[in-house]
C-alpha cells in the first residue's frame, strides 16, 4: 500500500489538553501525524516564527488512495475535542519517489529518456529534493500532462473547507439538498 505525505490543516492550534489526547489516542498510536505544539498562553503566538505551523498536522499516512488517507487522518481528528480538519494542502519540494507517486509513472527511467529533468534543489543535503512544478512542467513539455495539483487533494481541501464552513450554520435541508449536498 502507498504511503502519502501530506499536511492537514486543522482549525485550531492544539492546546495542551488536545496534544495529551492527541498523543494518547489509538488512531495516531503508529506516529504516522504529528503536530508543532506552540506557546501554553495563546497571546504568546504571535512571538512564534512560523504560527500557521501550529494548525498543521505533518501526515504519512499508508493507504490505497491520497484522498482515503486524508479521510483517515480527518475522521482520526475528530477524536479530539474541540478539533477538527479544515484543509490539506501537499508542499512542493518531493523526493523522486514522492513525486513519482503524484504523476502515478516512474521518473527514473523517463528522465533517462528525455533530456532537461529538473535539478534537485540547492542545498538538500544526501537525500535530492525536487519541485514538483518543475517536474510537472517537464512532464507537459515530454507529452505526459499531469496537474500540477492532483485531484484527489484538490477534492479533499474542498471538501474539508465546505464541512468547515457549514460547521455550526444554520442551512436549511431543501438548501443543501438544492446544492448536492448530501442531508444527514
Amino acid at each position: 500500500m502507498p504511503e502519502w505525505s501530506f499536511t492537514l490543516l486543522v482549525n485550531q492550534p492544539l492546546t495542551a489538553e488536545q496534544a495529551d489526547a492527541f498523543d494518547h489516542c489509538d488512531a495516531f498510536e503508529d506516529g504516522s501525524v504529528s503536530y508543532t505544539l506552540g506557546p501554553e498562553n495563546s497571546g504568546d503566538y504571535k512571538r512564534v516564527s512560523d504560527a500557521s505551523a501550529l494548525k498543521e498536522l505533518s501526515c504519512d499516512i499508508d493507504a490505497p488512495t491520497l484522498l482515503d488517507a486524508v479521510a483517515q487522518v480527518a475522521r482520526g481528528v475528530r477524536l479530539i475535542p474541540g478539533l477538527r480538519a479544515v484543509g490539506v494542502r501537499y508542499g512542493d519540494i518531493v523526493t523522486l519517489e514522492e513525486a513519482a507517486q503524484r504523476c502515478g509513472r516512474e521518473l527514473s527511467r523517463l528522465r533517462e529518456e528525455f533530456a532537461g529533468f529538473p535539478r534537485p534543489e540547492p542545498g538538500t543535503g544526501g537525500t535530492k529534493f525536487y519541485s514538483w512544478r518543475k517536474i510537472a512542467e517537464w512532464l507537459a513539455r515530454t507529452g505526459d500532462a499531469v496537474p500540477e495539483t492532483p485531484s484527489d487533494l484538490l477534492i479533499a481541501d474542498r471538501a474539508l473547507r465546505l464541512a468547515d464552513a457549514l460547521e455550526g450554520a444554520d442551512v436549511p435541508p431543501g438548501t443543501l439538498r438544492s446544492l448536492g449536498l448530501p442531508v444527514t
